[in-house]
């Protein structure tokens, strides 16, 4: 094998956000771009000669061509075996499942998550360490500073290896192994789920779904669980074949980019249960005929049931949820006696309290449901639970949320999504927010009183460690809340996210429109941060 060091300059926009380094694929296409992250990692990592690797993304383009890539800087950097889905694929849990199953070091995952995809579009790259998880920020920070020092990176002089055919191939020393991208994932599915009943349901003649895959990653795994293992007919899956472009949509399941499912899950001869995965397969999106289940509830719900399904039959250590989540979970994990975990937003923000078996299930709202099982949250996982709680009680989905409301109360959500704007107008509205922090306990505004209003922190209850600065909360005095936030995840502009939440104990209260029932925070939101005048906006870009 024959390896170069090659020189390059560093560039000083390689600080991976939360999800990794994403930029629009023209950025990555720029000489030595993909190159000098990657030789950052691995010079960020101790004890890597002759260790394990895996390799996938979720197909975008560029996704092959940086696949390539790391394989043969991988070998030049001295890494004895890389595991790499078929044709370069890997869903992010299921790269989060292959780590931990095979022993692996860590993972490279190449995704830009639910962004639009194509030479336009975004690319992205992150590193999972060894449980599966994302890189904590000790990690991330030394990959940052290596890339703001890089004058080298070394890679070996080899032709582009076979992706597309399951087997073993070297680049010098090192083992490149081909595995299917599924199998080992599907079977963990199995084990975690009561496939015999789901596949009853799905065959009785009296259940229709539909799943979206919205021309991303998780196709290939809806056809062999949920057609080949579960018995769903073809025509149940939508969108189901992987494209460089995601087919020119924006795969992110909401009911905005998800219309074409949502349409049929609300014309009048909808199927009894809709969902759908986003871009590398993490997320997801609950529907029933007629009715959405917001990714609060799910969790909320979820956890409530989980003593239906083989996997959770035996109990909940405890529940995680992103500080901006709703409340919903608070009180099931109140009533089951375990804890509840508040993080900042962040899957990597739940990493130490799987590990330490402090919480065995965790959700955001960003449509983001997940367990103990991978290190990642994971779309077709939340759907599956969905689809055996469904064949164990025998209730529509719609049933099965308005039972919980009625036992434990609704909490009223919204997250309302200002994409876009501009990002410096939108960080003077969070320094005006910031420098109301403390201000504001007492302040009433119609008929809500303000408790407090703070910059959230949170201390890690395993290692201690401190992330302050991580949005701003507005809580009242009857419980309800507004959260204003900054995303980290998109590529152009700046996105500003507000959360609206209020609970509801009456019954009869319970079946309002979410955006009727929390108006007055709605106007609330406006009073105290001005959002038209910093964004230029009237409306929001997204409601969910």
């Amino acid at each position: 094998m024959n390896v170069t060091e090659k020189e390059t300059q560093p560039y000083a926009d390689q600080r991976p956000g939360t999800s990794g380094l994403r930029k629009k694929v023209t950025v990555f296409q720029q000489a030595n771009y993909l190159e000098n992250f990657v030789q950052s990692i691995f010079d960020s990592l101790e004890g890597l000669q002759g260790q394990t690797l895996v390799v996938g993304g979720d197909g975008r383009y560029f996704n092959r061509h940086a696949v390539q890539v790391i394989l043969r800087m991988a070998a030049a950097n001295g890494l004895g075996r890389v595991l790499v889905g078929r044709g370069g694929l890997l869903s992010t849990p299921a790269a989060s499942c292959v780590i931990r199953k095979h022993g692996a070091f860590g993972g490279i995952i190449l995704s830009a998550s639910h962004n639009p995809a194509g030479p336009d579009g975004d690319f992205g790259i992150k590193y999972n360490i060894g449980n599966g998880g994302p890189a904590p920020e000790k990690i991330t920070e030394t990959i940052y500073q290596n890339s703001r020092e890089i004058r080298r990176y070394r890679i070996a002089e080899h032709a582009d290896l076979d992706l597309d055919t399951v087997g073993e191939h070297h680049i010098g020393t090192m083992v490149v192994e081909v595995i299917d991208p599924v199998s080992d994932y599907a079977d963990l599915m199995q084990q975690l789920f009561d496939f015999d009943r789901i596949h009853a349901l799905i065959n009785s003649g009296l259940f229709q779904m539909r799943f979206d895959a919205m021309h991303a990653i998780t196709g290939p795994y809806a056809v062999e669980i949920l057609e080949n293992r579960l018995g769903v007919t073809p025509d149940a899956l939508m969108n189901a074949v992987p494209k460089e472009d995601f087919g020119g949509g924006h795969p992110d399941p909401n009911l905005v980019y998800a219309k074409e499912l949502v349409d049929v899950l609300f014309a009048a001869d909808a199927p009894d249960f809709g969902a759908a995965s986003d871009g590398d397969g993490d997320r997801n999106m609950i529907l029933g005929r007629k009715f959405f289940v917001t990714p609060s509830d799910s969790l909320a719900v979820l956890a409530a049931n989980a003593h239906l399904t083989p996997g959770y039959r035996l109990g909940l250590a405890g529940i995680a949820r992103s500080m901006p989540t709703s409340q919903a979970a608070d009180r099931v994990a109140e009533r089951l006696g375990i804890e509840l975990y508040e993080t900042p937003t962040g899957w990597k923000f739940f990493g130490n309290l799987l590990d330490a078996g402090k919480a065995t299930l965790c959700g955001e709202e960003s449509f983001g449901t997940g367990s103990d099982h991978v290190r990642e949250k994971d779309g077709l996982w939340a759907v599956l639970f969905w689809l055996n709680l469904l064949a164990v009680r025998k209730e529509s989905v719609q049933k099965i949320v308005t039972s919980h409301w009625r036992s434990y109360g609704r909490n009223y959500y919204s997250r309302h999504d200002y994409e876009n704007v501009d990002g410096e107008r939108a960080g003077e509205l969070m320094k005006r927010l910031r420098d109301q922090c403390g201000t504001l306990a007492g302040t009433r505004y119609g008929n809500y009183e303000v408790a407090f209003n703070d910059d959230f922190a949170y201390t890690d209850p395993v290692d201690g460690s401190i992330s302050e600065r991580q949005g701003i909360r507005v809580a009242f005095s009857d419980g309800s809340r507004i959260v204003f936030r900054l995303s980290g995840t998109g590529t152009e502009g700046a996105t500003l996210r507000i959360y609206l939440e209020r609970y509801e104990a009456d019954p009869e209260q319970q079946l309002q429109d979410p955006q009727h029932a929390l108006a007055d925070l709605i106007n609330i939101a406006e009073q105290i941060a001005r959002i038209r005048h910093y964004t230029g906006r009237e409306t929001p870009t997204v409601i969910t």
